[in-house]
Protein backbone atom coordinates (compact mmCIF):
# COMPACT_ATOMS: atom_id res chain seq x y z
CA UNK A 1 0.00 0.00 0.00
CA UNK A 2 1.13 3.34 -0.96
CA UNK A 3 1.85 6.10 1.81
CA UNK A 4 -0.82 8.86 1.35
CA UNK A 5 -0.37 12.26 2.96
CA UNK A 6 -2.96 15.36 3.20
CA UNK A 7 -4.33 16.29 -0.14
CA UNK A 8 -4.08 12.76 -2.32
CA UNK A 9 -6.82 11.00 -3.45
CA UNK A 10 -8.28 8.10 -4.63
CA UNK A 11 -9.87 4.75 -3.61
CA UNK A 12 -6.55 3.92 -0.81
CA UNK A 13 -7.82 7.30 0.87
CA UNK A 14 -11.67 5.79 0.98
CA UNK A 15 -10.13 2.27 2.52
CA UNK A 16 -8.82 4.22 5.71
CA UNK A 17 -11.56 6.63 5.75
CA UNK A 18 -14.16 3.49 5.57
CA UNK A 19 -11.39 1.91 8.74
CA UNK A 20 -10.96 4.60 10.91
CA UNK A 21 -14.64 5.57 10.61
CA UNK A 22 -15.99 2.10 11.75
CA UNK A 23 -12.94 2.70 14.39
CA UNK A 24 -14.85 5.46 15.94
CA UNK A 25 -11.43 8.12 14.75
CA UNK A 26 -13.02 9.48 11.88
CA UNK A 27 -16.22 11.92 11.51
CA UNK A 28 -16.36 12.92 8.25
CA UNK A 29 -18.13 11.03 4.92
CA UNK A 30 -16.00 8.04 3.00
CA UNK A 31 -15.21 11.17 0.09
CA UNK A 32 -11.75 9.83 -1.03
CA UNK A 33 -10.26 13.18 -0.34
CA UNK A 34 -7.36 13.31 2.36
CA UNK A 35 -8.77 16.62 3.82
CA UNK A 36 -8.52 17.91 7.11
CA UNK A 37 -10.71 15.69 8.86
CA UNK A 38 -9.13 12.95 7.81
CA UNK A 39 -5.69 14.43 9.26
CA UNK A 40 -7.47 14.60 12.35
CA UNK A 41 -8.75 10.99 12.42
CA UNK A 42 -5.42 9.54 11.47
CA UNK A 43 -3.55 11.34 14.12
CA UNK A 44 -6.43 10.12 16.65
CA UNK A 45 -5.44 6.88 15.38
CA UNK A 46 -1.91 7.27 15.68
CA UNK A 47 -2.13 8.24 19.45
CA UNK A 48 -4.06 5.80 19.86
CA UNK A 49 -1.64 3.50 19.37
CA UNK A 50 1.11 4.64 20.45
CA UNK A 51 2.81 6.24 16.67
CA UNK A 52 3.88 9.37 15.54
CA UNK A 53 0.98 11.39 15.34
CA UNK A 54 1.69 13.09 11.97
CA UNK A 55 -1.66 12.92 10.01
CA UNK A 56 0.02 10.85 7.19
CA UNK A 57 -0.50 7.08 6.32
CA UNK A 58 3.11 5.40 6.51
CA UNK A 59 4.28 1.31 6.63
CA UNK A 60 3.99 1.89 9.93
CA UNK A 61 -0.06 2.74 10.01
CA UNK A 62 -0.80 0.43 7.33
CA UNK A 63 0.55 -2.37 9.77
CA UNK A 64 -1.74 -1.47 12.76
CA UNK A 65 -4.36 -0.62 10.02
CA UNK A 66 -4.27 -3.88 8.50
CA UNK A 67 -6.15 -5.96 11.40
CA UNK A 68 -9.07 -4.59 10.86
CA UNK A 69 -8.78 -4.07 7.15
CA UNK A 70 -8.11 -7.95 6.90
CA UNK A 71 -10.90 -8.92 9.62
CA UNK A 72 -8.47 -11.02 11.62
CA UNK A 73 -5.64 -11.01 13.92
CA UNK A 74 -2.24 -12.63 15.20
CA UNK A 75 -2.67 -13.58 18.72
CA UNK A 76 -0.26 -15.25 21.02
CA UNK A 77 -1.47 -17.43 23.56
CA UNK A 78 -0.98 -15.82 27.46
CA UNK A 79 -0.91 -17.63 30.59
CA UNK A 80 -4.81 -18.81 31.92
CA UNK A 81 -5.98 -18.08 28.64
CA UNK A 82 -8.52 -20.17 26.81
CA UNK A 83 -9.98 -20.06 23.39
CA UNK A 84 -13.36 -18.89 25.20
CA UNK A 85 -11.85 -16.24 26.80
CA UNK A 86 -10.12 -15.11 23.60
CA UNK A 87 -12.79 -15.25 21.65
CA UNK A 88 -14.80 -13.35 24.07
CA UNK A 89 -11.57 -10.54 24.05
CA UNK A 90 -12.23 -10.35 19.94
CA UNK A 91 -15.89 -9.96 20.31
CA UNK A 92 -15.96 -13.50 18.01
CA UNK A 93 -16.41 -17.13 18.52
CA UNK A 94 -14.55 -20.38 19.61
CA UNK A 95 -16.11 -22.02 16.57
CA UNK A 96 -14.56 -19.03 13.62
CA UNK A 97 -10.88 -19.33 15.80
CA UNK A 98 -11.22 -23.44 15.39
CA UNK A 99 -11.96 -23.06 11.72
CA UNK A 100 -9.44 -20.53 11.10
CA UNK A 101 -6.50 -22.97 12.93
CA UNK A 102 -6.53 -26.34 11.01
CA UNK A 103 -5.79 -29.00 13.49
CA UNK A 104 -6.25 -27.07 16.64
CA UNK A 105 -7.23 -28.88 19.58
CA UNK A 106 -9.16 -26.41 21.56
CA UNK A 107 -8.67 -28.10 24.92
CA UNK A 108 -5.03 -27.77 24.69
CA UNK A 109 -3.52 -24.23 23.74
CA UNK A 110 -0.06 -23.72 24.61
CA UNK A 111 1.66 -20.29 26.03
CA UNK A 112 3.33 -18.96 23.56
CA UNK A 113 0.99 -20.75 20.75
CA UNK A 114 0.07 -18.49 17.51
CA UNK A 115 -3.65 -18.10 16.50
CA UNK A 116 -5.39 -16.47 14.01
CA UNK A 117 -8.42 -14.87 15.30
CA UNK A 118 -11.07 -13.67 12.89
CA UNK A 119 -13.04 -10.73 14.62
CA UNK A 120 -14.81 -8.96 12.06
CA UNK A 121 -16.19 -8.48 8.38
CA UNK A 122 -13.74 -8.35 5.36
CA UNK A 123 -15.19 -7.48 2.22
CA UNK A 124 -15.50 -3.38 2.56
CA UNK A 125 -19.23 -2.37 0.75
CA UNK A 126 -18.59 1.52 1.37
CA UNK A 127 -15.82 1.97 -1.30
CA UNK A 128 -14.25 2.18 -4.94
CA UNK A 129 -13.44 -1.56 -4.98
CA UNK A 130 -10.36 -1.55 -6.55
CA UNK A 131 -7.67 -4.65 -7.71
CA UNK A 132 -5.43 -3.97 -4.62
CA UNK A 133 -8.41 -4.40 -1.82
CA UNK A 134 -9.35 -7.50 -4.18
CA UNK A 135 -6.20 -8.98 -3.62
CA UNK A 136 -6.34 -8.58 0.31
CA UNK A 137 -9.57 -9.24 1.17
CA UNK A 138 -9.07 -12.75 -0.54
CA UNK A 139 -5.97 -13.23 1.37
CA UNK A 140 -7.80 -12.65 4.64
CA UNK A 141 -10.50 -14.82 3.57
CA UNK A 142 -8.23 -17.93 2.94
CA UNK A 143 -6.71 -16.99 6.10
CA UNK A 144 -10.43 -17.01 7.92
CA UNK A 145 -11.48 -20.11 6.43
CA UNK A 146 -8.56 -22.28 4.87
CA UNK A 147 -10.88 -24.62 3.08
CA UNK A 148 -11.21 -21.60 -0.15
CA UNK A 149 -9.22 -22.82 -2.86
CA UNK A 150 -7.76 -19.59 -4.22
CA UNK A 151 -5.89 -20.12 -7.86
CA UNK A 152 -5.29 -17.55 -10.83
CA UNK A 153 -8.00 -17.69 -13.92
CA UNK A 154 -5.05 -15.85 -16.31
CA UNK A 155 -3.30 -12.29 -16.49
CA UNK A 156 -4.54 -9.21 -17.68
CA UNK A 157 -2.48 -6.97 -20.55
CA UNK A 158 -0.59 -5.10 -17.73
CA UNK A 159 0.53 -8.74 -15.79
CA UNK A 160 -2.05 -8.62 -13.42
CA UNK A 161 -3.45 -11.74 -11.85
CA UNK A 162 -6.74 -12.81 -12.57
CA UNK A 163 -7.71 -14.58 -8.93
CA UNK A 164 -10.64 -16.87 -8.92
CA UNK A 165 -11.80 -18.95 -5.61
CA UNK A 166 -13.42 -22.06 -5.16
CA UNK A 167 -15.81 -23.35 -2.46
CA UNK A 168 -17.72 -26.66 -1.79
CA UNK A 169 -16.60 -30.44 -2.83
CA UNK A 170 -19.75 -31.02 -5.05
CA UNK A 171 -19.91 -32.77 -8.39
CA UNK A 172 -22.14 -30.14 -9.54
CA UNK A 173 -20.33 -26.90 -10.86
CA UNK A 174 -21.76 -23.35 -11.41
CA UNK A 175 -19.19 -20.29 -12.16
CA UNK A 176 -19.71 -16.73 -10.81
CA UNK A 177 -18.12 -13.88 -12.67
CA UNK A 178 -17.89 -10.12 -12.69
CA UNK A 179 -16.58 -6.68 -13.39
CA UNK A 180 -15.59 -7.98 -17.10
CA UNK A 181 -16.65 -3.96 -17.77
CA UNK A 182 -14.50 -2.24 -15.81
CA UNK A 183 -17.01 0.76 -14.39
CA UNK A 184 -18.90 -2.37 -13.66
CA UNK A 185 -16.93 -2.92 -10.82
CA UNK A 186 -19.66 -2.48 -7.62
CA UNK A 187 -20.65 -6.25 -9.06
CA UNK A 188 -17.25 -7.47 -7.38
CA UNK A 189 -17.90 -6.85 -3.61
CA UNK A 190 -21.22 -8.40 -3.90
CA UNK A 191 -19.76 -11.62 -5.25
CA UNK A 192 -16.85 -11.26 -2.65
CA UNK A 193 -19.73 -10.44 -0.08
CA UNK A 194 -21.75 -13.57 -0.87
CA UNK A 195 -18.29 -15.45 -0.60
CA UNK A 196 -17.72 -14.04 2.87
CA UNK A 197 -21.54 -14.59 4.13
CA UNK A 198 -21.22 -18.03 2.37
CA UNK A 199 -18.12 -18.97 3.96
CA UNK A 200 -19.34 -17.84 7.75
CA UNK A 201 -22.84 -19.26 7.41
CA UNK A 202 -21.18 -22.86 6.23
CA UNK A 203 -18.78 -22.78 9.71
CA UNK A 204 -21.93 -21.60 11.36
CA UNK A 205 -24.01 -24.33 10.03
CA UNK A 206 -26.58 -22.15 9.65
CA UNK A 207 -28.53 -21.19 6.43
CA UNK A 208 -27.77 -18.71 4.33
CA UNK A 209 -31.27 -17.34 1.96
CA UNK A 210 -33.09 -20.26 3.31
CA UNK A 211 -30.55 -22.85 2.33
CA UNK A 212 -28.16 -25.11 4.47
CA UNK A 213 -24.97 -23.74 3.72
CA UNK A 214 -23.29 -26.99 4.56
CA UNK A 215 -25.85 -28.84 2.09
CA UNK A 216 -24.45 -26.84 -1.17
CA UNK A 217 -21.00 -27.21 0.12
CA UNK A 218 -21.28 -30.97 -0.09
CA UNK A 219 -22.99 -31.11 -3.41
CA UNK A 220 -22.20 -28.03 -5.29
CA UNK A 221 -18.77 -26.49 -6.33
CA UNK A 222 -18.81 -22.89 -6.43
CA UNK A 223 -15.93 -20.77 -9.04
CA UNK A 224 -16.14 -17.50 -8.85
CA UNK A 225 -13.91 -14.94 -10.74
CA UNK A 226 -14.72 -11.25 -8.89
CA UNK A 227 -12.86 -9.16 -10.86
CA UNK A 228 -12.27 -10.32 -14.75
CA UNK A 229 -10.65 -6.55 -15.98
CA UNK A 230 -8.44 -5.50 -13.14
CA UNK A 231 -6.47 -2.91 -15.41
CA UNK A 232 -9.84 -1.03 -16.26
CA UNK A 233 -11.30 -1.63 -12.84
CA UNK A 234 -8.29 0.27 -11.62
CA UNK A 235 -8.63 3.06 -14.30
CA UNK A 236 -12.60 3.56 -13.86
CA UNK A 237 -11.97 3.67 -10.02
CA UNK A 238 -9.47 6.46 -9.93
CA UNK A 239 -6.77 3.63 -8.55
CA UNK A 240 -4.62 4.52 -11.79
CA UNK A 241 -4.81 7.91 -12.10
CA UNK A 242 -3.36 11.01 -13.85
CA UNK A 243 0.50 11.24 -14.72
CA UNK A 244 0.57 7.49 -15.16
CA UNK A 245 1.28 6.43 -18.37
CA UNK A 246 -1.47 3.68 -18.03
CA UNK A 247 -3.46 6.37 -17.51
CA UNK A 248 -2.37 8.85 -20.54
CA UNK A 249 -2.49 6.03 -22.74
CA UNK A 250 -6.25 5.28 -21.84
CA UNK A 251 -6.87 8.76 -22.03
CA UNK A 252 -5.62 9.23 -25.69
CA UNK A 253 -7.97 6.54 -26.93
CA UNK A 254 -11.38 8.08 -24.89
CA UNK A 255 -10.22 11.79 -26.63
CA UNK A 256 -10.87 9.79 -30.18
CA UNK A 257 -14.51 9.07 -28.58
CA UNK A 258 -15.05 12.48 -26.67
CA UNK A 259 -18.99 11.61 -25.81
CA UNK A 260 -17.57 9.06 -23.37
CA UNK A 261 -16.83 10.72 -20.29
CA UNK A 262 -13.54 9.36 -19.36
CA UNK A 263 -13.01 7.51 -16.99
CA UNK A 264 -16.09 7.22 -15.01
CA UNK A 265 -17.56 5.77 -18.90
CA UNK A 266 -14.34 3.28 -19.36
CA UNK A 267 -15.89 -0.38 -19.85
CA UNK A 268 -12.83 -1.40 -21.83
CA UNK A 269 -9.85 -3.59 -21.03
CA UNK A 270 -6.96 -0.73 -21.31
CA UNK A 271 -6.26 -2.27 -24.86
CA UNK A 272 -9.76 -0.36 -25.46
CA UNK A 273 -11.37 -4.00 -26.21
CA UNK A 274 -14.53 -4.76 -24.99
CA UNK A 275 -14.68 -8.06 -23.07
CA UNK A 276 -17.76 -9.01 -23.53
CA UNK A 277 -17.55 -8.71 -27.02
CA UNK A 278 -14.83 -10.80 -27.88
CA UNK A 279 -16.32 -14.29 -27.84
CA UNK A 280 -17.10 -16.56 -30.98
CA UNK A 281 -20.78 -16.45 -30.74
CA UNK A 282 -21.87 -14.26 -33.39
CA UNK A 283 -18.90 -12.55 -33.67
CA UNK A 284 -18.96 -11.00 -36.89
CA UNK A 285 -21.95 -9.91 -36.30
CA UNK A 286 -21.14 -7.93 -33.19
CA UNK A 287 -18.69 -6.69 -35.31
CA UNK A 288 -20.99 -5.56 -38.38
CA UNK A 289 -23.60 -3.64 -35.25
CA UNK A 290 -20.45 -1.78 -33.50
CA UNK A 291 -18.80 -0.36 -36.61
CA UNK A 292 -22.05 0.67 -38.34
CA UNK A 293 -22.14 2.61 -34.71
CA UNK A 294 -18.95 4.00 -35.32
CA UNK A 295 -16.95 1.96 -32.95
CA UNK A 296 -14.25 1.40 -35.38
CA UNK A 297 -11.22 1.11 -33.54
CA UNK A 298 -9.72 0.51 -29.67
CA UNK A 299 -12.24 2.94 -27.38
CA UNK A 300 -13.32 2.84 -23.99
CA UNK A 301 -16.47 0.81 -25.32
CA UNK A 302 -18.22 -1.90 -27.36
CA UNK A 303 -14.62 -2.24 -29.08
CA UNK A 304 -14.88 -5.54 -30.64
CA UNK A 305 -11.10 -6.00 -30.95
CA UNK A 306 -9.36 -7.35 -34.35
CA UNK A 307 -10.00 -10.96 -33.75
CA UNK A 308 -12.33 -13.07 -31.37
CA UNK A 309 -10.57 -13.55 -28.05
CA UNK A 310 -7.74 -11.29 -28.87
CA UNK A 311 -7.38 -10.34 -25.15
CA UNK A 312 -5.15 -12.16 -22.29
CA UNK A 313 -8.96 -11.48 -20.13
CA UNK A 314 -11.04 -12.85 -22.58
CA UNK A 315 -8.74 -15.76 -23.38
CA UNK A 316 -8.33 -16.34 -19.61
CA UNK A 317 -12.47 -16.33 -19.18
CA UNK A 318 -12.49 -18.73 -22.45
CA UNK A 319 -10.25 -21.03 -21.18
CA UNK A 320 -11.41 -21.55 -17.92
CA UNK A 321 -15.22 -22.09 -18.46
CA UNK A 322 -13.58 -25.10 -21.36
CA UNK A 323 -11.14 -26.40 -18.26
CA UNK A 324 -13.75 -26.33 -15.95
CA UNK A 325 -16.99 -27.30 -17.45
CA UNK A 326 -19.81 -26.03 -15.67
CA UNK A 327 -23.51 -26.50 -15.12
CA UNK A 328 -24.20 -23.42 -14.69
CA UNK A 329 -23.03 -19.35 -14.91
CA UNK A 330 -23.49 -16.12 -13.99
CA UNK A 331 -22.37 -13.31 -15.63
CA UNK A 332 -22.39 -10.37 -13.40
CA UNK A 333 -22.90 -6.77 -14.88
CA UNK A 334 -24.93 -3.69 -13.97
CA UNK A 335 -27.43 -2.09 -14.68
CA UNK A 336 -31.11 -2.55 -15.62
CA UNK A 337 -32.79 -4.54 -13.11
CA UNK A 338 -33.10 -7.32 -15.48
CA UNK A 339 -31.86 -11.01 -16.31
CA UNK A 340 -30.96 -12.03 -19.69
CA UNK A 341 -31.48 -16.07 -20.41
CA UNK A 342 -31.67 -16.67 -24.02
CA UNK A 343 -28.72 -16.46 -26.79
CA UNK A 344 -30.04 -17.44 -30.65
CA UNK A 345 -32.67 -20.35 -29.04
CA UNK A 346 -29.77 -21.86 -27.24
CA UNK A 347 -31.24 -21.95 -24.29
CA UNK A 348 -34.04 -24.75 -23.06
CA UNK A 349 -37.11 -25.02 -20.87
CA UNK A 350 -34.83 -25.50 -18.01
CA UNK A 351 -33.01 -22.53 -18.52
CA UNK A 352 -36.17 -20.69 -18.63
CA UNK A 353 -37.59 -22.29 -15.62
CA UNK A 354 -34.49 -21.57 -13.60
CA UNK A 355 -34.69 -17.59 -15.38
CA UNK A 356 -38.09 -17.39 -13.25
CA UNK A 357 -36.99 -18.69 -9.64
CA UNK A 358 -34.25 -15.91 -10.33
CA UNK A 359 -36.83 -13.40 -11.09
CA UNK A 360 -38.70 -14.42 -8.63
CA UNK A 361 -36.64 -14.01 -5.62
CA UNK A 362 -34.66 -10.72 -6.83
CA UNK A 363 -37.70 -8.76 -8.55
CA UNK A 364 -35.81 -8.54 -11.60
CA UNK A 365 -36.81 -8.86 -15.04
CA UNK A 366 -36.20 -11.94 -17.01
CA UNK A 367 -35.94 -10.40 -20.45
CA UNK A 368 -34.64 -10.76 -23.68
CA UNK A 369 -30.80 -9.01 -24.75
CA UNK A 370 -31.21 -6.13 -26.87
CA UNK A 371 -30.56 -6.47 -30.56
CA UNK A 372 -27.35 -3.92 -30.94
CA UNK A 373 -25.99 -6.25 -27.42
CA UNK A 374 -27.12 -9.62 -28.83
CA UNK A 375 -23.69 -11.00 -30.02
CA UNK A 376 -20.33 -12.06 -28.67
CA UNK A 377 -21.02 -12.39 -24.76
CA UNK A 378 -19.43 -14.56 -22.99
CA UNK A 379 -23.08 -16.02 -21.91
CA UNK A 380 -24.00 -16.28 -25.73
CA UNK A 381 -20.56 -18.56 -25.92
CA UNK A 382 -21.79 -20.28 -23.17
CA UNK A 383 -24.92 -20.81 -24.44
CA UNK A 384 -23.99 -22.30 -27.90
CA UNK A 385 -21.31 -24.41 -26.99
CA UNK A 386 -23.29 -25.75 -23.70
CA UNK A 387 -26.61 -25.93 -24.18
CA UNK A 388 -26.75 -25.34 -20.24
CA UNK A 389 -27.90 -22.88 -18.08
CA UNK A 390 -26.29 -19.13 -18.63
CA UNK A 391 -27.15 -15.63 -17.71
CA UNK A 392 -26.02 -12.36 -17.81
CA UNK A 393 -27.67 -10.26 -14.63
CA UNK A 394 -27.87 -6.78 -15.26
CA UNK A 395 -27.59 -5.03 -11.46
CA UNK A 396 -28.59 -2.16 -9.86
CA UNK A 397 -30.35 0.64 -11.95
CA UNK A 398 -28.69 3.86 -13.30
CA UNK A 399 -25.77 5.26 -14.82
CA UNK A 400 -22.92 3.48 -15.07
CA UNK A 401 -20.51 3.95 -12.63
CA UNK A 402 -23.44 3.28 -10.31
CA UNK A 403 -22.81 4.57 -6.94
CA UNK A 404 -21.43 2.65 -4.02
CA UNK A 405 -24.59 3.62 -2.23
CA UNK A 406 -26.33 1.25 -4.03
CA UNK A 407 -24.82 -1.87 -2.65
CA UNK A 408 -26.98 -2.88 0.16
CA UNK A 409 -30.27 -2.69 -2.28
CA UNK A 410 -28.07 -4.88 -5.03
CA UNK A 411 -26.70 -7.52 -2.45
CA UNK A 412 -30.18 -7.71 -1.46
CA UNK A 413 -31.73 -8.66 -4.86
CA UNK A 414 -29.16 -10.43 -6.36
CA UNK A 415 -28.50 -13.00 -2.72
CA UNK A 416 -31.41 -14.90 -3.61
CA UNK A 417 -29.93 -15.40 -7.42
CA UNK A 418 -26.46 -16.21 -5.60
CA UNK A 419 -27.67 -18.84 -3.56
CA UNK A 420 -30.35 -20.86 -5.56
CA UNK A 421 -27.47 -20.79 -8.84
CA UNK A 422 -25.49 -22.84 -6.53
CA UNK A 423 -27.93 -24.80 -4.23
CA UNK A 424 -29.44 -28.61 -5.13
CA UNK A 425 -33.01 -27.88 -5.37
CA UNK A 426 -32.46 -25.64 -8.93
CA UNK A 427 -31.11 -29.04 -10.78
Amino acid sequence: MENLTAGTAGPSVELVQSVLKRLGFYKGEVSGRYDELTVEGVRAFQQDFGLAADGNINHSVWRALLPYINGWSEYIVQEGDTLYKIAERFGTSVTRIEYANPGLNPDIIRIGQKLQVPFGQVVPTNISYTSEILRLNIAALKTIYPFLQIGIMGHSVLGQSIPYIRIGRGERKVFYSGAIHANEWIVTPVLMKFLEDYALAWVNNEEIFGCPAREIYDRTTIYITPMCNPDGVDLATGKTGPGSAIYEHARLIAAGYPAVPFPAGWKANINGVDLNLQFPAGWEQAREIKFSQGITSPAPRDYVGVTPLSEPESIALYNFTKMNNFDLVLAYHTQGQEIYWQFMDYAGEEAYQIGREFSRVSGYLLADVPYASSFAGYKDWFLQEYGRPGYTIEAGIGENPLPISQFDEIYRDNLGILVLGASPSIT
